[in-house]
């Protein structure tokens, strides 16, 4: 027997290809055991099982005997004559020589070249598709006819019995054509959603690597301008060098950490978009509309994802940075100062903050229930009302007072002291904040902003809302850095190491006055 003929032989009916496992049913013909036990599954909900070569029919599900002389030959010839390259679909009517087809009949299961396609019916019952092999899913396995329309209340593709007589009888029902374009219009709006979200994605991912580059480049300017200042001071500031320089890589570990794990987080979500995208493409570009539609149901979290996605697009909003991603050269600043306080004075001005040592207290602004150092350094709280004269400027209901002098441009740093237990707030107002009522209280309005401690309570608060801070204080001592230029008003602990506890950002508008407010039995001074 030629090899062509008894590959033939052994070719299974269902898949078209040399079998596997081989298997026969009670009327003699065989089937590859997972092609049979496919189809048989098909059919279990009808209540018959039938042949697909046959179209025998059994009452119960057949028992499948495997074939072992046919196993045996399959393994000869796969040994003997390896299997070719499968190189298409070939004219199920050239029996003597394979010759590519052009059509499949749906009506006849059979594949058709050039030649026979012209002698082929032409009636409408004949369905003519792209070349294929695989007839089962392309009728029904009730009705063994063609599937010609999709129910769309089912989502399900049917056949005219199913329409007509079947359990889809009265539904709502399309052209698979008609259907099939439907569902390519979808594709097409996803597949564009998915496009804009990658695009996106993609600006973000970027935007986020040239801020690291920033960052990368600002670290090492301070870090070249903190290494010059402390070059030119004597051999006994080497380990304030070392201290400063390892506070700033700290601090470039930590945000080019947080910006390199939102960057990974990105490029997955960059490379699921691309594996969505590519499967609805390949999907979008099917010719045959009935493989378009069934694929609906086992890639519908593709879509509806889109659409989610696109909702967490929209609620990022456009935010590129992470918060607290930058370097905080307050800290650094504060840093150094206080490395540098007990050796040389004139420091202080080359680093990056002017030291505002003559902050006075004004004793015409105090409330009558505080008394006020003699050097106007220090606030108490006093249960002696202090009969001072009525002013406009002094507070008449909180027991608070604000500095002499104001702050109108330029970077400013001052530190504080406070009690350990009580009630107390520093902070900065500007000068037209109210002196009496509630609205008078530092905080409380959109004039001030306030770092206010209780206990172990520690909150920011403006403008009557709080903003809570943890942990709370461990030691009795506050620096403020104020930016006025900049806009920026930071609180730090100053215990060791120093810790940053919260920046306000805002535009100032007018003239600032440092504030300070004492509960009971509390007291506040400023050190520097």
């Amino acid at each position: 027997m030629a090899t062509a003929d008894l590959r033939e032989e052994l070719t299974c009916p269902i898949c078209l290809s040399i079998y596997t496992d081989p298997v026969n049913l009670s009327c003699g013909h065989n089937f590859c055991l997972g092609c049979i036990e496919s189809v048989l599954g098909t059919q279990e909900g009808s209540g018959v099982y039938t042949c697909p070569q046959c179209r025998k029919g059994f009452s119960n599900r057949p028992e499948l005997q495997r074939n072992i002389a046919l196993c045996n030959v399959v393994m000869h010839l796969q040994i003997t004559q390896p299997e070719q390259k499968d190189i298409g679909v070939f004219c199920t009517y050239c029996v003597h020589s394979p010759v590519p087809a052009t059509k499949s009949c749906l009506l006849c299961e059979a594949s058709l070249c050039d030649t026979h396609l012209r002698v082929h019916s032409k009636s409408e019952e004949h369905v003519l598709t792209e070349p294929t092999t695989s007839w089962g899913n392309r009728k029904c396995s009730k009705h063994k006819k063609l599937l010609e329309y999709y129910c769309t209340e089912d989502a399900a593709c049917i056949c005219v019995s199913c329409n007509l007589a079947g359990e889809h009888r009265g539904h709502q029902v399309e052209l698979l054509n008609e259907a099939s374009e439907k569902k390519k219009k979808k594709l097409r709006n996803v597949l564009q959603k998915l496009t804009t979200k990658r695009e996106k994605t993609e600006k973000r991912v970027q935007s986020l690597q040239e801020h690291r580059r920033g960052v990368q480049e600002k670290a090492a300017g301070v870090t070249e301008r903190l290494t010059a200042l402390i070059m030119d001071i004597r051999k006994q500031l080497e380990d304030l060098e070392k201290r400063v320089l390892s506070d700033i890589t700290r601090q470039q570990e930590q945000v080019l950490l947080t910006i390199s794990d939102l960057i990974q987080q990105l490029e997955k979500e960059k490379d699921e978009l691309t594996r969505k995208m590519c499967h609805i493409e390949e999907l979008y570009n099917m010719t045959d509309p009935l493989t378009v539609l069934q694929e609906q149901e086992s890639h519908r979290g593709d879509f509806c994802g889109a659409e989610k996605g696109d909702n967490e697009v929209t609620q990022r909003g456009d935010k590129q940075v992470p918060a607290g991603g930058d370097l905080n050269e307050g800290l650094i600043s504060v840093t150094l100062y206080r490395g540098l306080a007990d050796i040389v004075t004139d420091v202080k001005r080359e680093i990056y903050m002017q030291v505002t040592s003559d902050i006075l207290l004004d004793i015409n602004t105090a409330h009558n229930n505080v008394i006020v150092s003699g050097e106007l350094k220090t606030v108490c709280w006093s249960y002696i009302n202090q009969q001072r004269p009525v002013t406009s400027e002094r507070f008449t209901d909180y027991s608070q007072v604000l500095s002499t002098r104001s702050f109108s441009s330029g970077r400013h740093y001052w530190e504080v002291q406070i009690s350990k237990s009580g009630r107390w707030c520093v902070g900065v107002c500007y000068t037209s904040m109210g002196r009496g009522g509630d609205q008078s209280v530092i905080g409380n309005n959109n004039k001030s902003w306030g770092l206010w401690g209780y206990y172990k309570d520690l909150y920011m608060r403006h403008n009557n809302r709080n903003t809570l801070l943890h942990p709370p204080l461990s030691c009795d001592t506050v620096g403020i850095l104020l930016d006025y230029e900049a806009g920026r008003l930071t609180f730090y602990e100053l215990c060791d190491p120093i810790r940053h506890l919260h920046t306000v950002t805002v535009t100032f508008t007018e003239p600032l006055h440092a504030a300070l407010c004492v509960g009971c039995d509390t007291c506040v001074r400023i050190l520097c």
